[in-house]
């Protein structure tokens, strides 16, 4: 199996990776410095006795991302499994965040998504066969104080994923998206919230292993994982 997975360097993105390479998957990595996680890499490629190619870019960038995806073909003539997982948060609402925050914010959480998607679809649809994992949010679901332009980008994505959920149905072609609530990655970094308040990246890896191990006949198209006690409201 082929695995390609963006935004690995971290969280999410790297507790699938790691998951994907304990099943014996041979990954392709991504990230704006995946190259500085080498120790890392070769520690699974030793682990498991898989193959793992680490790739830097700037996936807000279209013309690095279509390099990218010319990368990948030479490297996994046919990929397995994407999952977009790439994603910037910038706190604040809309009436006072940084200015370009929505720009950023789609170009990186849905654009680059959208892109390297149409690029890997063409030799999946040939194949009739593929899955392609949208790391959403429950940002995607309801709208939270301080979230701004990061939720209007998930809502975004979840469009993303809920079109090419029926576009890819004729062509056998598995699509999942995945909504994790609050999580203990950088993106929380400073906060004063206990730790059981958060999931783990694990967590959310697993239901992605899980979907993915699914018969032919099988989609699921939507995982929302929350933690036990609920979502964090600005009480917390």
């Amino acid at each position: 199996m082929n695995v390609v997975i963006t935004g690995a360097s971290r969280g999410i993105g790297r507790a699938i990776a790691e998951a994907f390479a304990a099943e014996g998957a041979n990954l392709f990595l991504c990230s704006r410095n995946i190259r500085e996680d080498e120790g890392w890499q070769n520690s699974l490629k030793t682990k498991y006795g898989v193959e793992i190619f680490g790739h830097d870019v700037d996936l807000s960038i279209e013309s690095e991302v279509s390099g990218m995806g010319e990368i990948i073909s030479n490297v996994f003539p046919e990929v397995d499994v994407l999952v977009n997982n790439a994603g910037i948060f910038i706190p604040g609402s809309i009436y006072n965040e940084p200015h370009g925050a929505l720009d950023i914010s789609l170009r990186t959480n849905l654009i680059s998504a959208y892109l390297l998607t149409r690029q890997m679809l063409p030799a999946m649809m040939k194949r009739g066969q593929g899955h392609i994992f949208n790391i959403c949010s429950t940002a995607s679901l309801k709208a939270y104080p301080n979230g701004g332009a990061y939720s209007i980008s998930k809502w975004a994505l979840l469009g993303f994923s809920r079109n090419l959920r029926e576009e890819m149905k004729p062509f056998g072609i598995k699509v999942t998206s995945v909504f994790p609530g609050p999580t203990l990655t950088s993106s929380w970094e400073g906060t004063n919230l206990p730790e059981n308040r958060f999931m783990e990246s694990a967590d959310v890896a697993k239901m992605v292993i899980a979907s993915s191990g699914l018969s032919y006949q099988a989609c699921v198209e939507d995982i929302l994982l929350r933690p036990l006690a609920g979502d964090i409201s600005q009480v917390d």
